[in-house]
C-alpha cells in the first residue's frame, strides 16, 4: 500500500504523463493537417501565370515528369526562335523526386531559351504549385506560380 506522499507522487505524475500525450496528439494532429498535399496531387494539369500553356505532369519511372500538352501560337512562336521547332510534346520537367517537406527536386526546359536548369516544384495547395528553374549554377533563377486546369 502506498503512503500519502507517494500516492501524492503518482497522481501527479499520471496526470502530467496524460497531459503530455494529450498534448503530442494535439501537435501531431496539427503536423498531418499542415503537411503538404500528397505526391499524387502533383500528378495533372497545370498552367503558367500568363495562361500561355499548359503542361501534364505524370509519373515517369520512380520521378515526375511534365510535357507540354497545350500552348498558345506566342508561345509556340518564342520557343521556335529558341530553338524548340514543336513546343507541343516537350518535355520541360524531367527527374522530379521528393526532396522532403513537399519539395521535388528535378530538371526543366525552357523552350523559348533553349536552356535546361535545375528545377525545383513546391506544391502550396491542391491546386497552386511554385516551380523554380535555375541555370548557371545557381545565378540565373525564374520562379512561377502554375494553377491546375479544371479538366
Amino acid at each position: 500500500m502506498l503512503g500519502q506522499a507517494e500516492g501524492t507522487i503518482f497522481v501527479t505524475y499520471h496526470c502530467q504523463w496524460t497531459r503530455m500525450k494529450r498534448t503530442l496528439l494535439i501537435l501531431s494532429s496539427l503536423a498531418l493537417a499542415a503537411a503538404p498535399a500528397s505526391a499524387q496531387a502533383l500528378e495533372g494539369r497545370w498552367t503558367n501565370p500568363k495562361r500561355s500553356v499548359v503542361v501534364r505532369v505524370e509519373k515517369c519511372g520512380t520521378a515526375y515528369c511534365g510535357w507540354v500538352v497545350q500552348a498558345t501560337e506566342k508561345a509556340k512562336a518564342n520557343a521556335r526562335k529558341g530553338g524548340t521547332p514543336s513546343l507541343v510534346g516537350t518535355q520541360i520537367l524531367s527527374g522530379l523526386r521528393p526532396a522532403g517537406a513537399g519539395l521535388y527536386k528535378g530538371k526543366a526546359f525552357v523552350p523559348k531559351r533553349n536552356v535546361h536548369a535545375a528545377a525545383t516544384v513546391r506544391q502550396i495547395g491542391d491546386n497552386v504549385m511554385l516551380v523554380k528553374g535555375c541555370a548557371m549554377l545557381g545565378l540565373l533563377c525564374d520562379e512561377q506560380r502554375w494553377t491546375r486546369v479544371k479538366s
